[in-house]
């Protein structure tokens, strides 16, 4: 750009000098004049261009050791913030490790605890049934010492007769040994009956086994309402209540682990001639009020339904809410461990697949409606 402005100024001022006169050059000069004129424009341009070429160089030089010094810059900060991440990946595994290990320490802690509750609440339960095993089991070891003294009578009767040789009455001997074979038969049922209570609550004591077995309900819960209510009666002699039995004749057989649901009874009949007996100790039911507890079974679709009601206390619909929540009870302090209804609802609901809801108008009583399926 310079050189072609140079060549326009020489080119002008020669031809102002020219016209002027002031200078006079022969044609030889003219030309050389005129060849170095526009040689220049071309050195100009060429000489320009490797100016700027060189600063083009120059500025890309630096613009890529810019480029290596902040690559190598940000390749190290990398370097260091993944070494960062590791060491922080490395500390929190530890961290979650000892976590781990706490929370499964805590968590083997509270199974230990839950076992111990739950064999606490079913040893407090297996001593509240003491006193009704004790009236159950000497029914029938009455039966079996009465029949048994009345059957030695017998047998003396007879050796009496067949003494008398050729006088004995064989009528009288076929007598004897009739009733002989009657006694027997009862002594033998009734120790039958001695041994099944016996065998019943060492079943209750053992820890469950989870094997589903087909069970008759309706024995299983006129069992247990005589137990518990027997064993209520031998702590508080006064105390007395109706028992109203509605089994249903055509139910069926329903496969359950039965001792958990002789447990899950056994609570709730309990918790049913608790609840009569606090009403009459307290007055609430007036004079003429007959303390009554009633189980009712009924097949239903699907599986059978036990309702276990009482004209009790009964309870306000906040207590309902709650009253399955492990700890929470009624009882004073020390009456209870506050688990039975708990557990009575876990064994019905997630050992059973069933339901356990309660009804109840506070000072006219409660039922406790238990739903159990037929195994699938």
């Amino acid at each position: 750009m310079g050189g072609a402005l140079f060549c326009f100024l020489l080119f002008f001022a020669y031809d102002r000098l020219e016209r002027d006169g002031l200078l006079k050059l022969d044609q030889a000069d003219v030309h050389l004049f005129y060849i170095v004129g526009v040689c220049c424009v071309p050195i100009a341009m060429s000489l320009y261009l490797a100016r700027t070429f060189v600063a083009t160089q120059r500025r890309l030089t630096g613009q890529l050791l810019e480029i290596q010094r902040l690559s190598k810059q940000s390749f190290e900060q990398e370097q260091d913030r993944q070494q960062m991440l590791m060491r922080q990946k490395d500390i929190l595994a530890q961290q979650v490790s000892e976590r781990t290990a706490q929370l499964q320490a805590s968590l083997d802690e509270l199974r230990t605890t839950q076992d111990q509750l739950v064999q606490k609440e079913k040893m407090a339960s297996l001593g509240e049934l003491t006193a009704g095993i004790a009236h159950e089991i000497q029914n029938p070891l009455n039966f079996v010492n009465n029949f048994s003294e009345v059957s030695t009578e017998l047998v003396r009767e007879l050796e009496e007769e067949r003494a008398k040789g050729v006088e004995r009455d064989t009528e009288l001997e076929a007598e004897i040994l009739a009733d002989l074979n009657q006694n027997l038969e009862k002594i033998g049922h009734h120790g039958q009956r001695a041994s099944a209570i016996v065998r019943s609550m060492l079943q209750h004591s053992r820890t469950s086994t989870g094997q589903r077995e087909p069970t008759d309900i309706n024995a299983l819960a006129d069992e247990y309402l005589r137990l518990s209510y027997h064993g209520l009666r031998a702590k508080e002699k006064a105390f007395n209540a109706a028992m109203d039995a509605d089994f249903a004749a055509d139910l069926p057989l329903i496969s359950v682990v039965g001792q958990d649901i002789g447990r899950v009874l056994l609570n709730l009949f309990n918790n049913a001639f608790y609840a009569v007996q606090q009403k009459h100790l307290s007055g609430q039911g007036g004079s003429g009020y007959q303390p009554r507890v009633r189980v009712q079974t009924r097949a239903v679709k699907g599986g059978i339904e036990i309702r276990v009601a009482d004209n009790g206390v009964g309870m306000n619909e906040d207590v309902a809410q709650k009253l399955f929540q492990p700890f929470f009870t009624t009882k004073p302090a020390g009456s209870g461990t506050g688990l039975g209804l708990s557990l009575s609802y876990d064994i019905i609901t997630k050992g059973h697949g069933g339901s356990l809801r309660v009804e109840s108008v506070e000072g006219e009583g409660a039922t406790f409606i238990v739903m159990i399926p037929n195994a699938r």
